[in-house]
């Protein structure tokens, strides 16, 4: 349901720690593992000072699924929803009393024609609201099977006072399923209306009205590269979408897209929508990552989603930058804490749920201009705790749960015991200018409107970028003919870029000399580097719009933006490059290849794509997903020349012997650095469409050059000596000992050297002599345990850790959490490693910032790696181990093989 895609179905990027040893010295010694906590549910939960937490439920031990979705009716009563399965309504104890939910499944009316019964169940849910005297029920029926109807927005209600569900109505069904489906339904701020949000694989249904105009496309000069793996290569403009609608569903408006996967929205105290977007984590080491993110989604907003390489820079002017950049994680839930008792500043807070990385984060809004700046916090935190939705209580608690993809379920509830005061500040919600301008300008957003223009005009140049934006948008809603002419004849020079961009995007192409003479009249050196980039976007929006001019306008063109190639920032050589590229300027070749040779180039960290918001801290709190942020800060690949290779591989002309030599020894040494699981696969697509240019009889001579005959696997696999075989399974315990204590016949050392090389286990342990030292030695690991012992501590690695091996949970008295292995200390600082592939990179942590410390009782080495194995490979791989990696071990002459040495 979540963010991220199949990551149940880890490859073997993810099987890297399968052998990280925090289990395996617990075999040697149980006097030296830690014993578990009395309370695991809520021990390993990090709470903020004065913030009190109680596990109240666990549905997965009571066989009702895995709970991702709650809303509270108009009695108090919570109502819930397994991710495949039904709707269930609980009654919360008191806070602080230690009691139970008083837990019902509900009985819904029929749902389906021919249904012969006259209660079903309904769930499915991946959206609950309470409003209206209705439950209106979000449907993603991926899996569910016992319903005719599609995915979609349902109706509720209880006709026949019984306080059941006994009508069901389908307000609109939705084209889409999954992960990425349909999702989160909220109740306007005025409380009239609804909002819903669906992800990128969701399918914009016809509406009523448009915000957003409907005439959305890639806009990108960029060649176009979707996901080598297949992730939503078929998915187009706009992406993920956010829509008002009516009680009854009978009128849908679109306010606002161009997420990625988008899960819920959250209104402030002033009445403005955000919502928390996510990553690519397939991205990482590519220069169009995006980290996860806070949104601020004003009316008619675009936030610049596009499949595969495809992503708007935030920097674009057609779209809108983020509040906040949070870095990796699946964001499923957001709220608002407007109605919590908690104090000031916590009901003044979004509530960020990150579901692979188990946090919620507090992020605390200031007004800034028209929109927000913010910062963060985590305000909870656990490992695992796989976060799905949460929910304010009457009572001014905040409950949330955890589990999805059939994980274990749990609910929870956090309340404050401090000593603040939690009363609300009586005081209206500061307004800006700048907002109550954008406001002013949004009521725009719709039919056309005579006042419009005279509106909106005058602050198309406006300082603040959100009233620029609102201003363009209202502009855009008014018909051509009106605002044609004064577009081409402004002299504000950002007046004239905005409004060209307008007319770019809704104009006849007839006009494209027009244009773009119109963008050559502004006097480029005046402008700011912010107002240099607005113009260049512009000039590529024509040409996407509109096509490539004609030879004379060509020429007028390179003329006028080939002398300041290269720029001074990296953001203005992203975009000069896009066009000169694209128009094949004289010279645009060597002075590309000669900002690929650069490090550092100025202003590129701050483009806000950058995987530098990476962050060591995540590793540790769940490898599973850490895992490629692991490997990829071990050798990060070079984002700038990245994005300038890509770009070059469109480029026909200009091309010379050295040139090229040196363009495609490029691709040779990307291949080293390491990135998202589509890494590989993208450079080697640029990779080709470069190849594509090239003389036919050079052709095999530059492929070899560029890497091309090592690349027999796709993806992260490059480097791998042998790739599992399959099909793998979800293995259980004794299963795994079965296959492995009735092995018949000698097993096959070459193999199970190369599946323990393939899954990267000497990089963590070292045998006879080689590897890593993250976890013990393996050599003597045959000798002193059986297969059982060893399979247990593969499979359920968290079941003993022992404080040699573990990591420490830093807690900091700025709210913050640090998670690393403990290497040394000081007077001054502790020294953490928080990388296991770079174990050497320490990181200090000042004494002085430290409140406490414990041991996680989370095992470095990931449950159930073993997973992706067959039989026959899981007995080469447990041989080898048993081996020591000795081929003349007795494992490799015997007839039984795997029966020895148990």
């Amino acid at each position: 349901m979540f963010s991220k895609v199949n990551k149940a179905k880890l490859g073997l990027a993810v099987v890297a720690l399968v052998l990280i040893g925090t289990s395996w010295i617990s075999m040697q010694s149980s006097e030296s593992a830690k014993s578990a906590p009395d309370n695991p549910k809520l021990d390993k939960l990090k709470l903020l000072p004065g913030f009190k937490a109680e596990h109240l439920y666990s549905p997965s031990d009571n066989k009702q699924g895995s709970w991702v979705a709650m809303a509270f009716d108009d009695k108090g009563r919570m109502i819930t929803s397994d991710q495949y399965g039904f709707l269930y309504r609980l009654e919360m104890p008191p806070i602080g009393s230690g009691g139970q939910p008083k837990i019902e499944k509900l009985q819904i009316g029929a749902v389906q024609p021919g249904d012969t019964s006259s209660k079903v169940g309904m769930g499915y849910a991946q959206g609950l609201l309470y409003a209206f005297n209705s439950l209106y029920v979000m449907v993603n029926n991926r899996e569910n099977k016992n319903f005719e109807k599609s995915s979609g927005l349902y109706r509720l209600q209880d006709t026949n006072g019984d306080d059941q569900f006994d009508k069901v109505t389908l307000l609109k069904a939705l084209k889409g399923e999954g992960e990425h489906g349909p999702h989160s339904i909220v109740l306007s701020p005025d409380k009239q209306s609804l909002y819903v949000i669906c992800g990128n694989h969701t399918d914009v249904p016809e509406m009523d009205a448009y915000r957003l105009p409907a005439n959305w496309q890639d806009d990108n000069l960029f060649p176009k590269i979707t996901d080598p793996r297949g992730h939503a290569a078929t998915r187009n403009a706009p992406g993920g979408w956010i829509a008002n609608i009516d009680p009854e569903g009978k009128r849908w408006e679109l306010v606002s897209a161009g997420y990625r996967n988008a899960f819920d929205i959250a209104f402030n105290e002033a009445g403005d929508m955000f919502t928390y977007d996510s990553d690519m984590e397939w991205d990482f080491g590519l220069p169009w990552y995006r980290p996860t993110r806070i949104c601020h989604a004003t009316s008619a907003s675009e936030f610049g989603w596009r499949t595969g390489n495809g992503k708007w820079l935030p920097a674009n002017p057609d779209n809108l930058p983020p509040v906040l950049n949070i870095g990796q994680g699946s964001p499923t839930n957001l709220l608002y804490g407007q109605n919590a008792r908690f104090p000031q500043k916590y009901r003044q807070s979004l509530y960020a749920f990150d579901w692979s990385f188990g946090i919620i984060y507090s992020i605390y809004l200031k007004p800034k201009g028209a929109s927000y700046e913010a910062e963060r916090e985590e305000f909870v935190s656990g490992s695992p705790l796989p976060l799905t939705d949460g929910a304010i209580g009457p009572d001014g608690a905040l409950y949330f749960l955890t589990g999805g993809r059939r994980l274990e379920s749990d609910l929870y509830r956090v309340y404050y015991g401090g000593s603040e005061s939690t009363q609300a500040v009586a005081k209206a919600p500061a307004s800006s200018k700048e907002r109550q301008l954008r406001t002013e300008l949004e009521q725009y957003h719709g039919k056309p409107n005579p006042a419009a223009l005279a509106a909106a005009w005058p602050n198309l140049n406006h300082p603040d970028r959100f009233v620029r934006y609102a201003a363009r948008l209202a502009v855009e809603h008014q018909p051509v003919s009106q605002w044609q002419d004064k577009a081409l004849t402004e002299t504000d020079p950002q007046r004239a870029t905005q409004a060209i961009i307008a007319l770019a995007r809704h104009g006849d192409a007839a006009l494209k000399g027009k244009l773009l003479n119109a963008l050559m009249k502004i006097n480029m050196g005046s402008l700011s580097e912010a107002q240099q980039f607005d113009l260049v976007r512009a000039f590529e929006l024509v040409f996407t719009r509109m096509g490539m001019p004609d030879p004379a306008d060509k020429e007028k063109v390179i003329a006028y933006l080939n002398p300041r190639y290269p720029a001074k920032t990296a953001l203005m050589n992203r975009g000069l490059s896009r066009v000169l590229i694209y128009l094949e300027a004289p010279g645009v070749v060597s002075k590309t290849l000669a900002l690929m040779d650069l490090k550092d180039e100025p202003g590129s960290k701050d483009l806000g794509l950058e995987t530098a918001t990476a962050s060591s801290d995540l590793i540790l709190r769940n490898p599973q997903y850490g895992l490629d942020i692991a490997k990829m800060l071990e050798k990060v690949p070079p984002l700038q020349q990245t994005f300038y290779a890509v770009m070059l591989s469109r480029q026909e002309t200009g091309w010379t012997p050295e040139l090229r030599n040196k363009y495609f020894t490029w691709f040779a040494n990307a291949f080293k650095y390491q990135g998202g699981r589509s890494y590989v696969g993208f450079i080697d697509r640029a990779r080709k469409l470069a190849m594509a240019h090239v003389p036919k009889d050079q052709v095999a001579r530059y492929d070899k050059l560029s890497g091309g005959e090592l690349l027999t696997k796709s993806g992260n696999d490059l480097a791998l000596d042998y790739t599992p075989k399959g099909p793998g399974r979800p293995w259980k315990l004794d299963n795994a000992v079965a296959i492995v204590d009735s092995a018949m016949g000698s097993r096959d050392f070459d193999r199970g050297r190369k599946i323990y090389s393939a899954v990267l286990c000497s990089r963590c342990h070292s045998m006879r002599g080689e590897g890593g030292d993250i976890g013990p030695d393996l050599t003597q690991l045959g000798t002193r345990f059986s297969n059982k012992d060893m399979l247990e501590a593969i499979i359920h690695p968290d079941k003993a850790v022992s404080d040699q091996y573990a990591s420490t949970i830093f807690l900091l008295k700025n709210g913050q959490s640090v998670l690393g292995r403990l290497v040394s200390e000081d007077k001054v600082n502790y020294s953490i490693s928080q990388n296991p592939f770079a174990p050497d990179q320490l990181r200090k942590i000042p004494k002085k910032d430290v409140t406490s410390k414990k041991y996680s009782t989370v095992s470095i080495m990931l449950p159930g790696l073993i997973n992706s194995l067959n039989p026959d490979e899981l007995r080469d791989l447990m041989a080898y181990l048993k081996s020591g990696g000795n081929q003349s071990h007795e494992v490799y002459k015997s007839t039984d093989g795997g029966a020895k040495g148990k």
